[in-house]
């Protein structure tokens, strides 16, 4: 596999000569462990199956995403491959991709016009981790603090959605909107400094991602505050290890960022060789709790699927 950053000239030359797939990554961003293992998953299953890859990163970024996709697309890459910094917002790159020929498949979060969405059911993620904090608190219910991950961005909609649904018709409990934080945990510790301050009655801690969970997590206890329950999404393992040795965070979703990762590439030399590829493909989830969290931990950044 040959590995190029965004840039570099003539790889997408080498696909034309040399008969290689040539996928053309664009990485909404770095800045979260998650999508670091993201890319890390891309690579891997393009070297395994033999195809070159041209990786670009946006840094969260939507103009440079679109900079960096015409480049792509001048580079003549098979396939596009793209994480979305912004859905709505990446619009003309996805049609001028397709103008070019070149198809296009969106990963983690979905956009208009691709060929296929490789990713994972955030509604549902939210709903079960939901359930469980809803078991957790009991009857008595109380306030829980969210903390959101990015404005207008379809997965933090979506496990926001999730998570509420949990909780329909409840009226023991109150959810309180907090920050965007941008799945980042330094920002969740700011943010929590500022809830915990504002809701010193918060009985729970619901992110958007476990990096952002852990930050609350760290106020709270640097707060003496180990009567709220802290909750996140994505089974990083720092969280599935604080759910398996302590009593305050009690709940993750699963979302294997190197499977979705590989699955992703694997569909984006599917549909360069011209195979049928499906227009959603749901990666799954599992739920994380006190009650199976042993059995999740190991030596990888996130906890890996069972099933």
């Amino acid at each position: 596999m040959t590995t190029t950053p965004g840039g570099a000239a003539g790889t997408g030359a080498a696909a034309g000569t040399d008969g290689k797939i040539t996928i053309g990554f664009s990485q909404a961003t770095q800045q979260s462990p998650f999508y670091v293992e993201l890319g890390n998953g891309v690579k891997a299953e393009a070297e395994a199956e033999g195809a070159d890859l041209v990786y670009v990163d946006a840094n969260g970024d939507v103009t440079k995403q679109n900079n960096d996709i015409q480049d792509l697309i001048t580079k003549n890459v098979s396939v596009l491959l793209v994480n979305p910094v912004d859905p709505q917002g990446i619009a003309p790159s996805i049609a001028a991709a397709k103008a070019a020929g070149i198809k296009v498949i969106t990963v983690d979060r979905s956009a208009q016009g691709a060929l296929a969405h490789v990713g994972r059911d955030n509604v549902a993620m939210g709903k079960l981790v939901g359930d469980a904090v809803s078991k957790a608190l009991g009857a008595a219910g109380g306030k829980i603090v969210e903390i959101q991950g990015d404005a207008g961005g379809t997965v933090a909609m979506d496990r926001s959605k999730g998570f509420h649904d949990a909780f329909t018709g409840n009226s023991a409990v109150t959810i309180v909107a907090g920050p965007y934080a941008e799945y980042i945990r330094a920002n969740a510790v700011t943010a929590m400094q500022d809830l915990l301050q504002a809701n010193p009655d918060v009985k729970a801690v619901y992110a958007h991602n476990d990096d952002m969970a852990l930050g609350a997590l760290q106020v709270l206890k640097e707060n003496g505050r180990t009567d709220v329950l802290v909750s996140g999404v994505d089974g990083l393992m720092e969280a599935v290890t604080a759910i398996s040795t302590g009593s305050e965070y009690v709940a993750t979703a699963l979302n294997d960022p190197i499977s979705l990762g590989a699955t992703a590439a694997k569909t984006a030399i599917s549909a360069a060789k011209g195979d049928s590829v499906d227009a959603e493909i749901d990666a799954g989830t599992e739920l994380i709790t006190k009650d199976n969290a042993a059995g999740y931990i190991g030596t990888t950044l996130f906890a890996e699927a069972k099933k």
